[in-house]
């Protein structure tokens, strides 16, 4: 293509960008939340199964450690050092990268908004979410609903199925409409992932925040585990309308569950064929000195999209993948 060179946004999806990035850290700064900057590049890399990361390899002399680097995915475990070293509530607004994730939503670099709150619960972050989002849309004259739910009253509300109770035999039976996929070869957590994407997000009331939270015990990720009738992840997840924005945690501080947690998601990275990063023995360490907080990751690109109703990602960002 001759045009290839031309941006493959608009002035005002990048002015959009600019005022928003004002708005965040105005947010924060008016809470004394403080901005930090993570290293892009780490010697250990996310071990989770459904994220691939990039790597590239120093050059130069190795006496700083491993050559093989890993691009951050998210800035998770060097602001949990941070808050373990005694820093405080603290962001990071920045660029992370995931690898094999394009498409309409997808970008494999994207732009990441990550904070963490000291002595507080997931319950108390996704009201600060909330807050902060419904500023941001108020500026464009835009009222959102809000709803909080359970991950298991959602479920039960939207196909009829208890998550907690339900057999695999049910789950499958209920994907059986989605005829994209083959159910029969997926585990429980696959099932139920696809029973979330493909049969309850579509059903999201358009302009409606919904606060999905606690989830399966099984999906905790790096959540704390709370018992119950059947033990829960603190963990909450933010939609806009059908989309995906934000995913938060009251983050686990146990280092010895951490580490048996990357043990099993290397073991299933072994079994699926996968390349798999080194465990960050940094955060391991760091877990013990870490105050009970609670954080959340949220997708900028993702947030513009719905501010200036764009279709596709490439609408928002300078170059896109395809022209970077």
């Amino acid at each position: 293509m001759t045009d290839d060179w031309q941006a493959t946004t608009t002035v005002n999806a990048l002015q959009q960008r600019a005022e928003l990035y004002r708005n965040l850290r105005e947010f924060f700064h008016a809470r004394d939340v403080l901005e930090v900057e993570t290293p892009i590049l780490s010697q250990a890399g996310n071990t989770d199964p459904n994220i691939e990361s990039f790597n590239v390899n120093f050059s130069g002399a190795t006496q700083a450690g491993n050559a093989k680097r890993w691009l951050r995915t998210s800035p998770e475990f060097a602001l949990k050092r941070l808050l373990a070293s005694g820093i405080g509530d603290c962001y990071e607004l920045g660029r992370v990268f995931r690898n094999g994730e394009y498409g309409r939503k997808h970008n494999p670099e994207f732009s990441m908004l990550e904070w963490y709150r000291v002595g507080w619960s997931h319950l108390q972050l996704i009201e600060e979410c909330i807050e902060l989002l419904q500023q941001i849309f108020a500026l464009k004259d835009i009222a959102l609903i809000v709803q909080r739910i359970t991950y298991q009253n959602l479920f039960i509300q939207t196909i009829g199925i208890d998550p907690h109770t339900a057999s695999d035999t049910l789950l499958r039976s209920a994907l059986q409409a989605v005829t994209e996929i083959n159910p029969q070869s997926l585990g429980r957590d696959d099932l139920l992932d696809l029973l979330l994407t493909h049969c309850i997000e579509p059903k999201l009331p358009a302009q409606q925040l919904t606060a999905i939270y606690d989830f399966p015990a099984s999906q905790c990720a790096l959540a704390k585990i709370r018992s119950a009738d059947f033990p829960v992840a603190e963990r909450f997840e933010l939609y806009l309308g059908s989309v995906e924005l934000a995913n938060g945690y009251h983050e686990l501080t146990d280092a010895s569950e951490q580490n048996r947690r990357f043990d099993k998601d290397i073991e299933l990275r072994q079994q699926r064929g996968l390349a798999y990063p080194a465990k960050d023995q940094r955060l391991i360490k760091a877990l013990p000195h870490l105050p009970s907080c609670a954080g959340v990751a949220m997708g900028i690109d993702r947030l513009i999209m719905s501010l200036v109703a764009a279709e596709q990602i490439n609408e928002i960002i300078a170059f896109d993948f395809s022209r970077a």
